[in-house]
């Protein structure tokens, strides 16, 4: 665990953004996207005032457009998914360009792109300013249970072993004369994804059995250096929650004006 201080999605500065503890920021986080989920979806204007909250914290935090909307193309299936609901759903329907869509598909295809556009966006904005390092820490602080707080760290480290052992499987089939956009190797790569579960489940025992011989009791050990970070003091409580506060009352302010 002593690699990667950071992870992919960090962006490295000395922001006001990045300087407030990860505690703050994580709860700022979940509280913004209670507050986007809680609002109804046949109101808009809301969700411009969460895009220009959102677009205000990058500001602060230096975090350029250009870098953080290709990180956002990880929504991608969820808006394919939502592209199909108004012609899966049934109920009233309505003509638009010669197609007959359902209303309701329509207003839940809405609602996945515009909540789930600007929950990814909140995410990426904790994640491109705090370290894989202060998640633990964080967590902890927060109240959550050790083995979830194990879980979540382990699954942050791990992911660059699985996308390094990803890129070493295509390039060798690259080298054995395989063409990945050729149909007839969708076998070879289905062969490839189950070898890749294989050998994570197997390196996931094989990691376990090594830490539960040095001591692990399913606590996270506390980084050095960062173990060492103050407690959020309440000044930065209340500027870090300043974005989830002002959502909360967006969001109760939709539901009173609807």
């Amino acid at each position: 665990m002593g690699a990667g201080h950071a992870h992919p999605l960090y962006r490295r500065g000395d922001s006001l953004l990045h300087r407030l503890p990860a505690e703050v920021k994580v709860a700022c986080l979940v509280l913004f996207v209670l507050a986007v989920v809680a609002t109804p979806r046949e109101t808009f204007w809301p969700y411009a005032l969460f895009a220009l909250t959102i677009l205000t914290v990058w500001s602060i935090g230096r975090i350029p457009l250009r870098w953080i909307l290709p990180r956002m193309l990880i929504e991608v299936p969820f808006v394919v998914l939502a592209v199909l609901l108004p012609f899966a759903e049934g109920g009233e329907r309505i003509a638009v360009a010669g197609l007959h869509l359902s209303v309701p598909g329509l207003w839940a295809a809405w609602g996945i792109v515009v909540k789930g556009t600007l929950g990814v966006a909140a995410s990426l904005t904790v994640a491109a300013t705090t370290t894989a390092r202060e998640l633990p820490l964080a967590l902890s602080r927060l109240g959550v249970p050790a083995m979830m707080t194990s879980v979540l760290v382990l699954m942050i480290r791990y992911l660059d072993l699985l996308s390094a052992e990803v890129g070493r499987m295509r390039m060798a089939r690259l080298s054995r004369g395989d063409s990945p956009r050729a149909l007839h190797q969708v076998g070879a790569i289905a062969k490839g994804v189950g070898a890749l579960f294989l050998r994570s489940y197997e390196r996931g025992e094989r990691v376990y059995l090594a830490m539960l011989s040095r001591g692990f009791d399913g606590r996270m050990p506390e980084l050095a250096g960062v173990a060492a970070v103050p407690r959020a003091s309440v000044s930065q409580w209340a500027l870090a929650l300043l974005p989830a506060a002002a959502a909360v009352l967006v969001a109760a302010g939709a539901w009173v004006l609807r």
